[in-house]
């Protein structure tokens, strides 16, 4: 249960379903509440399918290029920790990916994999978190909970795009840039500790 905890919880910070609600809402403004639903749905497996493949083989594309895990980890928390300041200014959701890709997006039919699920969903930093959790120490039970915890973040992420028309008129502008900011200091402290971890790890476990 505490891997379950602590995956999602890791995984829902970077991964940021709230901050893709304004993407979302403008790329499918055209669409049937149904079509809508849809994209969300495909979305939301695209990430699994995304996030899964990176914890299981992102180890071993490590190994090929010759990076070590705590490389990646100081690497990703850099990269975690950008988004995490990016998150605590104006217009976050709008930085995360450009507006070409967003209008290109607005002429695409399906927007599930390319610009929602990739790189709205599993970014940089989700993948990065990904790939960081998979050590040789894990037992099969263990992945089998990580690769649960992936399944129920999408079917969270997939509840908040449904009804993310709901939840913008209910929260406003004010409350997702409050709820925006929140996010970004659990990732920023997210970061923080990827990198920290790293650096005690290569100078003290390693000698």
């Amino acid at each position: 249960m505490e891997i379950i905890l602590a995956t999602f919880s890791a995984l829902f910070s970077v991964v940021n379903p709230f901050g893709a609600m304004p993407v979302f809402l403008t790329l499918t403004q055209d669409d049937t509440p149904a079509q809508r639903n849809q994209q969300a749905l495909k979305a939301c497996l695209y990430m699994v399918g995304i996030l899964a493949v990176f914890f299981l083989a992102g180890q071993y594309v490590l190994n090929f290029f010759g990076i070590r895990i705590h490389d990646l980890r100081i690497a990703g928390g850099l990269m975690i920790m950008r988004a995490g300041f990016e998150l605590l200014s104006p217009g976050a959701s709008k930085k995360k990916i450009s507006p070409e890709v967003v209008e290109e997006g607005q002429h695409k039919e399906d927007v599930s994999f390319t610009p929602l699920a990739m790189p709205m969903l599993s970014g940089p930093g989700a993948i990065a978190v990904s790939i960081a959790m998979y050590t040789t120490s894990l037992s099969y039970l263990d992945m089998g909970l990580i690769l649960i915890s992936i399944v129920l973040l999408a079917a969270v992420c997939y509840i908040i795009l449904r009804f993310s028309h709901q939840l913008t008129r209910y929260m406003g502008k004010s409350g997702l840039s409050a709820l925006s900011r929140i996010m970004g200091f659990i990732v920023l402290s997210i970061g923080v500790n990827f990198i920290v971890s790293a650096i005690y790890a290569l100078f003290f476990t390693e000698r």
